[in-house]
This record gives structure tokens, C-alpha cells and sequence, in this order.
């Protein structure tokens, strides 16, 4: 198997840089809402893309973590950080997707990768790498389900009411892999109130860092079961469009 070709300038074809580290345990399980569960999992996935989404380019940073749903692993996604800000509003009101205006820059130049993340001022994420060759294994086709929350509280604000109640959305994706690339490279987490990674999810080993260029062979959005309405009030307060913790859509007070 060969590397992809594409276009000169194409956008279409970019690998993404994904990123995998180990945290605490704990640390996950503070950020799961009830009904959504830890597993044996205690990974952190941070994905840098530049994708065109419509037609245009998106450069984005998705935060997941693992995390199992009616006994099906799976990823819960804290944040869709995206340079775009047409692609927000609609992801997060049709499909629970927590998107958020984020300043991403990411590239390669010969075997060096570049990455930073910028929210409100603060450069939450830094990874600088060189690439060391194509990966041993290229996987299989294999299927990743990520879990969202789609949510509304009531109108006015009423404490402990929705307009429509928490419920969880799989998105169950199905990929092959044309290509992937080992990475050696220092990621660096700094502190924000705004992607508060750093603090609630830190960085205890770097497991692995890689360019995957996927084949996307399926991808499905769907409803699934209720989360218990009473339990999960206090995770409706999220920062910006993200699933981080906040209060009243603004980081925690004193951050």
C-alpha cells in the first residue's frame, strides 16, 4: 500500500494528527454524565483535522474520552473546537455535537508536524513532532462509536426543567485506513478556563501520536435512550458550545 496522492493545495486528503495520552481514571468519571459510564478505558483522544465541511476548510481539535453507553464502548466527546462558525450553531441544535469557535493551526512541513489550539486568548494545546515512517500495521476496517448528548433547558430558565430532556446520540462511524504515520512528538496541555484539559484531564504518558488518513465507509447519527433528567442538571451548564463543566455557559467562577 502507497501513500495517498492528491491534488496540489487540494484540502481534501489531509491526515489527521491523532493523539492518545493517558489520565486518571477519576478524572474521566467526573466528567461523565449519569447514564454514560467509565470502562477500563483511561484515554484521552485529542484528533487536530482540517476537513471541508461543507466545501470549505475546517481546521478543528475533537476531545474524547473513553467511555461505554448500555454496554457499548465507545467515546464521549467533550469538544468539537472548529474555525467556522457556520458549522456551530446548526451541529449542536440538530445532533447534540459540541462545537465551539476555536483558532486551529495545523500542518506539515517535510517530516515536521505542527499543531496549536487557541480559545478566548488562551493557547490551551501545543504538539510539535516529526514524522518517523509509516506505521507497522495499517488496521482493518473498524467501527468507532462516539456518544453526544442532545439537550434543551426550559425557556426562562426554570431550575431543573428542559424544553426537550437529555438524551444520548450515537454516532456509530465505520472507517478502513489508506495510510498512517508515526509521529514522534511533545504534546504540551496549558491551562485555560475556557478547555480546561490540562486541569481535569491530565497528562500522566503520552501513548501514541499518528497521521491516519481514513477511508470514511459509513457514518450514522441516531437517537438513542434517555439519560435521567433530575441527574444530569447539573452537566446542562457547559462551557460555550463544548461538554466541558461551566456555569451558565461561562467557565466556573474564579477560573
Amino acid at each position: 500500500m502507497s501513500a495517498p496522492q492528491t491534488n496540489p493545495g487540494d484540502v481534501v486528503g489531509w491526515p489527521l494528527l491523532k493523539i492518545r495520552y493517558r489520565t486518571d481514571a477519576d478524572k474521566i468519571a467526573a466528567l461523565l454524565p449519569p447514564g454514560i459510564e467509565a470502562n477500563d478505558g483511561t484515554n484521552v483522544y485529542l484528533n487536530v483535522y482540517n476537513y471541508p465541511v461543507p466545501d470549505v476548510p475546517e481546521y478543528g481539535i475533537l476531545t474524547m474520552v473513553d467511555a461505554s453507553y448500555q454496554g457499548v464502548d465507545g467515546l464521549y466527546t467533550l469538544g468539537y473546537g472548529i474555525d467556522q462558525e457556520s458549522a456551530i450553531f446548526v451541529s449542536r441544535d440538530m445532533n447534540g455535537q459540541p462545537k465551539y469557535p476555536c483558532d486551529v493551526t495545523y500542518y506539515r512541513l517535510g517530516d515536521r508536524v505542527t499543531a496549536r489550539c487557541t480559545h478566548q486568548g488562551y493557547t490551551f494545546l501545543e504538539f510539535e513532532g516529526q514524522v518517523t515512517g509509516p506505521s507497522a500495521e495499517l488496521p482493518d476496517n473498524y467501527e468507532e462509536n462516539e456518544w453526544w448528548v442532545k439537550v434543551s433547558r426550559a425557556v426562562g430558565g426554570a431550575e431543573k426543567s428542559y424544553d426537550f430532556p437529555p438524551h444520548v446520540v450515537r454516532v456509530k462511524s465505520t472507517y478502513g485506513t489508506a495510510w498512517r504515520e508515526d509521529v514522534e512528538g511533545k504534546l504540551t496541555l496549558r491551562p485555560s478556563p475556557w478547555d480546561p484539559i490540562h486541569d481535569l484531564l491530565p497528562m500522566r504518558e503520552l501513548v501514541s501520536a499518528q497521521l491516519d488518513t481514513p477511508t470514511f465507509l459509513g457514518r450514522d447519527i441516531t437517537l438513542e435512550g434517555k439519560l435521567d433528567p433530575e441527574a444530569f442538571w447539573p452537566f446542562s451548564d457547559t462551557i460555550g458550545g463544548s461538554r466541558w463543566l461551566g456555569q451558565n455557559g461561562a467557565p466556573p467562577r474564579g477560573a
